[in-house]
């Protein structure tokens, strides 16, 4: 993918890592002069300019960019950067950085943002992971679908324990993506067994009903 980072901060260059360990073109954009720190990303491109100026982002060619990043400290250009790319260069995916949880109700499709990342929220989510086995923790939200990431931990007595995929009647709407088992991360095919213990990676629909996964699953009331 093609991928631009508007905010060269330490969150951008290590989005920008991660990226490009991953085979993944990127650039970097920051307007400060003090964040032109290339050597520490030598192989992305870098570009001393506005996100929120339309000419910025036209000279950096966002129409060709896969997907458009706004990870910048300040919550008003992360939107403006989102709404720009979405709206003026109808970049396929947005994501945008959330730095004050209060502003987080502002990160929808109206400003062209297709994934806002709350660190605080994905924190208290990991905590209430950490400490509850059995109920359904939400990750974070999909918020131009509305679908959710949820997870789980098995708990010795689910009765899914121990059964196989195939014969396991997941709810509508709700699928299964990921099952991590210690230090293995296992995509589920119809003849793997689940085991207590496994933390389970489920996408949700916005439609779907929580209540019948927990009854699928045999794990505690109530949804994180």
């Amino acid at each position: 993918m093609k991928v631009l980072i508007c905010g060269a901060g330490s969150v951008g260059r290590s989005i920008a890592s991660d990226l490009i360990a991953h085979g993944h073109e990127v650039l970097l954009m920051d307007n400060q002069p003090t964040a032109m720190r290339v050597a520490q990303v030598p192989q992305a491109e870098w570009m001393l300019a506005d996100g929120c100026e339309l000419a910025a982002l036209r000279e950096a060619a966002v129409e060709e960019m896969d997907v458009v990043v706004a990870a910048t400290g300040d919550d008003k250009a992360n939107l403006v950067v989102s709404f720009l790319a979405k709206t003026e260069f109808a970049v396929p995916r947005t994501v945008a950085r959330v730095n004050n949880p209060r502003n987080e109700w502002m990160y929808d499709t109206q400003w062209g943002v297709d994934v806002a990342v709350s660190t605080p929220r994905i924190m208290t989510a990991m905590v209430e992971e950490a400490v509850s086995v059995g109920d359904l923790v939400k990750v974070f939200t999909f918020h131009q679908s509305g679908a959710s990431i949820i997870e789980v931990t098995l708990p010795k007595t689910s009765p899914v324990v121990g059964a196989l995929m195939r014969e396991i009647p997941w709810p509508s709407e709700t699928v299964l993506s990921c099952i991590i088992r210690g230090d293995r991360t296992i995509a589920p095919t119809p003849e793997d067994t689940l085991e207590a213990g496994d933390e389970l990676l489920f996408i949700v629909s916005a439609e779907a009903e929580p209540q019948a996964l927990q009854d699928v699953l045999g794990s505690a009331p109530g949804t994180r």
